[in-house]
């Protein structure tokens, strides 16, 4: 691997890493995509999907972490909840692991693209979307570090499904499963945005796991990659986390939406070219 593509592959990871940790998603549905289309102009070879997708999911065990450990000096994490949540999404990442293989490289960049465009809408309209005023079975009282309390709840079916479709996808795509995960908890159990994105990235870190364990035991997983992404994914996993206490970060979640726009776009072309 020469300099250059170590030095691209070190910002890449900061820089995914970063817009992950901000909203909740991990990085990954970044990461996948560049891993893709930059194997050829980096390292002079193909990356296949099954190596990006396990690549991915690797590096994002040092982006959850370094994100997780921001946030519980802040008292953002609700580790009671999020043990709830991976019950089912770590079995979920291990099955999701498991059938990445079935796709050929075309189906999965379809599949993919058409994954992340409708992430890239979700990221437009959640903050438009009204929280569920439905009374759940759970009621939660859960304070920060500044004090700050905060009420939401959810039953314990409701959150083992939307912990499953969390660890299905993140094993599946390698991104974490937190682009669903944040507005489901959000909108659905009313947790505030900051409690929901650090309580996720707890839950992805787990989840993760379990996901890169068997990509790892399938020969998915490069571990010349994992060490270039890794230290740029650790930074970017605590820039995300410190930017989130000053700042909405607005302007950098519509540089993402863009961003997964065009990423989107060009998988889908690439799928049915």
């Amino acid at each position: 691997m020469s300099v250059l593509a170590f030095l691209t592959l070190l910002l890449l990871g900061a820089i995914s890493a970063t817009f992950g940790s901000i909203v909740g998603l991990g990085g990954g549905i970044i990461i996948v995509p560049a891993l893709i289309y930059l194997g050829p102009l980096l390292l002079d070879q193909d990356i296949s999907t099954t190596l990006a997708v396990g690549t991915s999911l690797t590096v994002l065990i040092f982006t959850a972490l370094s994100s997780t450990l921001t946030y519980m000096k802040d008292k953002k994490v609700d580790f009671r909840s999020a043990w709830l949540y991976f019950v089912t999404s770590g079995p979920a990442a291990i099955l999701g692991a498991s059938l990445t293989k079935l796709f050929d490289p075309q189906q999965f960049q379809l599949v993919f693209g058409v994954f992340m465009l409708c992430i890239s809408l979700l990221l437009i309209v959640r903050n438009r979307l009204k929280p569920s005023t439905r009374e759940w079975r759970i009621q939660r009282t859960f304070t920060d570090a500044q004090g700050v309390q905060a009420q939401y709840g959810y039953n314990i079916p409701a959150a083992l499904v939307v912990g499953f479709g969390v660890g299905l996808i993140s094993g599946l795509f390698g991104i974490g499963g937190g682009s669903l995960f944040v507005p489901a908890m959000v909108l659905m159990f009313r947790y505030p945005a900051h409690v929901a994105t650090a309580t996720s990235m707890f839950v992805i870190f787990l989840s993760s796991i379990l996901g890169s364990m068997t990509h790892w035991y399938n020969g998915d997983v490069g571990g010349w990659l994992v060490l270039a992404l890794a230290p740029g994914a650790w930074l970017g996993g605590w820039l995300g986390a410190r930017i989130v206490r000053r700042i909405s970060g607005n302007g950098l979640l519509w540089l993402l939406r863009v961003t997964l726009f065009v990423l989107a776009f060009k998988l889908i072309w690439s799928g049915l070219s």
